[in-house]
């Protein structure tokens, strides 16, 4: 009879300590036995107390603030378990979340086994919603990784994955500069090219909205300018495991499908034709999301109607629609107006529109990123 292979739950923990003992809870409710490691990433409130309220039936590691990184690094180090699941200290495993997983790594060429989560709110009651919403699969995904990346494929937060301990040894340490936040986009970049991956189609763990999410406390600009770096470092790991195993990499393809580089890009182009300290009126398909300011910069969503401000509900249906809510958006203080690459189409479209813009304002800038006006008359 095969032996059954051994599983940790590494929950790393920072701060967290109204969620804590919940998500502690969950790993030891499993229905497979596992081991649960809680790394406490330096915690100033009272989670160290809580962690040493479970004695023994928790492994407690207490270190200095290095980030989540960090604490995956010495979470993984800890035990030598087949299988490590990373648990985020907000979230909370379903009992048969590692049971489920151990299933699909009976394939001993699977890296990793993932599964949606239900979202719940502050209070830990359900929302019934999926996350990620989309289907997730599994298979071989290296092609698909190869072509676009880490969004080549739809795969969940933290607490939806578990990974092989082969895997894991491959690509361990996480650069831990680098990747204070968000470790697991390293993780998922990386997997399907060294693995097939599994899935489990039922939730197999809930996932906590909760507004004081410490991946998104920091401004927008310097959330794009962070996750930019991080992603142009998965692209790096993407390029370099195609290359060992012959596939060819699509680098720029990469570039259009992240949000991050796109935000990035068309930011720092938006830097160089608005001047610091000016608001201006945004005409973006609603793709770049920039609802804060960004750089000095403040956006203002053009969106169709006053009652969708700041959330974009298609263009607008005719010209005189589309220059009253130019003009009111103008009014309202903005002055400067950009208008970015996937919205050029609204200057051969809207015709009255790009004519009243032309008549009445100053172009500034037009290349292959954007035009923008001076609306300060």
């Amino acid at each position: 009879m095969p032996r059954r292979p051994s599983v940790s739950i590494v929950v790393s923990s920072y701060n967290y300590a109204e969620f804590l003992r919940q998500a502690i809870d969950s790993a030891l409710a499993q229905t497979y036995p596992a081991t649960v490691v809680v790394v406490d990433d330096g915690s100033t409130d009272d989670s160290r107390s809580i962690i040493r309220d479970f004695g023994d039936t928790v492994r407690p590691i207490f270190k200095e603030n290095g980030g989540q990184a960090s604490a995956f690094n010495v979470g993984a180090r800890s035990t030598e378990a087949d299988v490590v699941i990373f648990l985020d200290s907000d979230d909370v495993l379903l009992p048969t979340a590692v049971e489920r997983a151990v299933e699909q790594f009976a394939d001993d060429s699977v890296s990793k086994v993932h599964w949606p989560l239900v979202e719940m709110n502050r209070a830990g009651e359900l929302m019934d919603r999926r996350y990620p919403p989309e289907p997730l699969l599994g298979g071989d995904l290296a092609e698909r990784v190869a072509r676009l990346g880490p969004k080549g494929y739809v795969w969940p937060p933290t607490s939806g994955n578990a990974w092989s301990r082969r895997f894991l040894d491959r690509v361990l340490p996480i650069p831990e500069h680098l990747f204070v936040t968000c470790p697991d986009l390293y993780l998922c970049a990386a997997a399907p090219l060294m693995g097939r991956v599994g899935v489990v189609t039922e939730p197999q763990g809930c996932w906590r909205v909760h507004g004081a999410n410490s991946s998104w406390s920091d401004p927008l600009d310097r959330r794009i300018e962070l996750q930019h770096r991080m992603w142009d470092y998965a692209f790096d790991v993407i390029e370099r495991l195609c290359a060992e195993r012959g596939l060819a990499c699509d680098r720029p393809a990469m570039s259009r499908a992240s949000y991050w580089h796109q935000a990035y890009h068309y930011g720092r182009a938006i830097t160089r034709a608005v001047p610091a300290g000016e608001a201006f009126v945004l005409i973006d398909e609603g793709g770049l999301r920039l609802h804060e300011p960004v750089w000095g910069r403040r956006p203002v969503d053009f969106s169709q109607g006053e009652a969708s401000w700041g959330e974009y509900w298609g263009p607008p249906p005719d010209d005189p629609t589309a220059v009253r809510e130019f003009e009111k958006r103008r009014a309202a203080g903005a002055t400067y107006a950009v208008i970015v690459r996937p919205s050029f189409w609204w200057l051969d479209h809207f015709v009255e529109f790009r004519r009243h813009l032309e008549r009445e304002y100053r172009e500034v800038c037009r290349n292959e990123d954007l035009v923008a006006f001076d609306l300060r008359k």
